[in-house]
């Protein structure tokens, strides 16, 4: 049986795969992981499917144990590698020889690094994916020291040096956003939310919380309620304190408070790598 073992998760370590979409009539979330373009890089460089299962490292900090030759790749933001304590860098395949040691050290800049083992994760799959979705618990369990990763059949190539160099996660982002449906309920909506806020801490894979000058109810809508509503991934809701959240991946499949706005699809990689402090001006024209 091929494995890797797991020696220390880090500050939190899941298993995330392209996620299970198509289930939010069941209140299932997509899930998956928040940076999928650096999964499926991760995956490219090991020969796995761009689909198949990894390893999602908050902070780095993750050890893991070979427990057979294998060929695995970290993606994300740049990131120190070290195999056997040696230095190796990231973006690139290495070679995994048994009883070997892979330890992550922490990037410099965004939060999130992605590590692929080549045959992928052979994690039980619930409703069609191995995420895990950490608001409704479905999927593996979080990550813990001493787990023993299965790891399917290694078929591939691994493809080497890939085009894309380690990103940089920018501390500000301009994000492009489609107004509505619920804008009609705010004064002045573009302009409000065209101003710079900032990340908290409170964020997390359910939803980016961000801090700045509160929007405002429009008058008609101060007092003013909103049955429970279907809710996409990048949908930017603001509860009564007037601060949005932005939904990320593993997001309720229904809300009560209005949706202001909902950012575009392909912002959604750079928002799920924004740590605390990270400045975000919403931009209402694609």
């Amino acid at each position: 049986m091929r494995r890797v073992e797991i020696l220390d998760p880090g500050p939190s370590a899941l298993i995330q795969d392209l996620g299970r979409p198509g289930h939010a009539h069941l209140g299932v979330p997509p899930s998956g992981a928040l940076d999928q373009p650096a999964l499926r890089l991760a995956n490219r460089l090991v020969g796995n499917p761009e689909g198949a299962a990894g390893v999602e490292a908050l902070l780095g900090g993750l050890r893991l144990r070979a427990d057979v030759s294998c060929t695995v790749a970290v993606t994300g933001p740049s990131v120190p590698v070290l195999i056997d304590g040696r230095e190796v860098g990231s973006h690139v395949a290495l070679h995994l020889r048994p009883a070997q040691t892979l330890v992550l050290g922490t990037p410099a800049a965004g939060l999130r690094c992605y590590l692929a083992v080549s045959g992928g994760i052979a994690a039980s799959a619930e409703l069609g994916s191995r995420s895990t979705d950490v608001l409704s618990g479905i999927g593996p369990p979080p990550l813990e020291a001493g787990d023993l990763l299965v790891l399917g059949t290694d078929t591939g190539v691994p493809t080497g040096a890939d085009t894309l160099a380690p990103p940089i996660p920018r501390a500000d982002l301009t994000v492009p956003v489609l107004l509505g449906p619920r804008d009609d309920w705010f004064t002045g909506p573009a302009a409000a939310l065209a101003t710079t806020w900032t990340v908290t801490s409170e964020s997390n894979r359910v939803g980016l919380r961000l801090d700045g000058t509160a929007l405002r109810r429009a008058p008609e809508r101060t007092d003013a309620e909103l049955p429970s509503e279907g809710i996409l991934t990048g949908a930017i809701q603001v509860p009564p304190s007037g601060l949005p959240v932005v939904f990320l991946a593993d997001h309720p499949t229904t809300g009560g408070y209005p949706v202001v706005a909902v950012a575009h699809p392909d912002a959604l990689p750079a928002l799920g790598q924004a740590r605390p402090g990270t400045s975000v001006r919403f931009r209402t024209s694609f």
